[in-house]
């Protein structure tokens, strides 16, 4: 039994979902699973075990940040997890974005200590898997969403010491900030297994002023989210 998942293999289906935040995990596995069975605790990261549409399918929660996500990933894949799609939020880099638009996620900059542990320091570009990818883009079409699609930066820092470099970000392409996906995007190649991000944009700071989701607005885009997630990552893999 892994130290903070505290599960044993089988408890967990292949195919997870990863929000962050661990109210999210149990919005998630109340609202859209068959008969959810509660499968960790442990330090408040909640985890759960479910069908979606007959599927197997579970949920549990990363935290906030690389390094916590590093440790349930990795110990998620000793529990025999082998798709991985992280479900959050992100703050918009792009002027034609909106509060609420979802972003696929093909690549994320990492721009965190963890994903750069991995790799030893070397140059390095996280990816998302295609198969998932291509997955979430048309899901995304059956439900008569438009999702971005592109690359996110993978920060360590929330409050950004640097008020430029969500500027220059924005000017090189990049969608979108969040605080998971590329060490999600580095781990998953190494150990074997399939991951990728869909996000709903939840602040927008591209100018001079931050811009907020409101609560409704929020309810409605990690619906949509939560949908096309569960939609993807359930498909048998080919």
């Amino acid at each position: 039994m892994p130290i903070h998942v505290r599960a044993d293999p089988g408890d967990y289906s292949e195919a997870c979902l990863l929000p962050g935040d661990p109210l999210r995990a149990k919005y998630i596995a109340e609202n859209y699973f068959e008969e959810p069975v509660e499968r960790n605790t442990e330090r408040g990261m909640l985890g759960y075990s479910g069908t979606y549409e007959g599927s197997p399918v579970s949920v549990q929660a990363t935290g906030m940040g690389c390094p916590s996500a590093a440790i349930v990933m990795e110990e998620l894949v000793q529990l025999g997890v082998k798709r991985f799609l992280r479900v959050g939020t992100c703050g918009g880099l792009q002027q034609d974005l909106q509060l609420g638009d979802l972003i696929v996620a093909v690549s994320a900059v990492p721009a965190d200590g963890t994903a750069r542990h991995y790799v030893g320091g070397e140059p390095h570009t996280p990816t998302a898997d295609w198969e998932l990818v291509h997955g979430m883009v048309h899901a995304a079409k059956e439900l008569g969403a438009r999702p971005h699609v592109g690359p996110i930066a993978t920060s360590d820092t929330f409050y950004d010491p640097d008020p430029e470099r969500h500027r220059r970000w924005g000017a090189r392409g990049v969608l979108g900030v969040e605080m998971e996906s590329a060490l999600l995007f580095t781990v998953a190649p190494l150990r074997g297994v399939q991951a990728a991000t869909l996000l709903v944009v939840s602040d927008l700071v591209h100018g001079d002023e931050h811009e907020r989701i409101d609560d409704a607005l929020l309810a409605t885009a990690v619906e949509r989210m939560a949908r096309i997630a569960l939609a993807t990552v359930t498909k048998e893999p080919k």
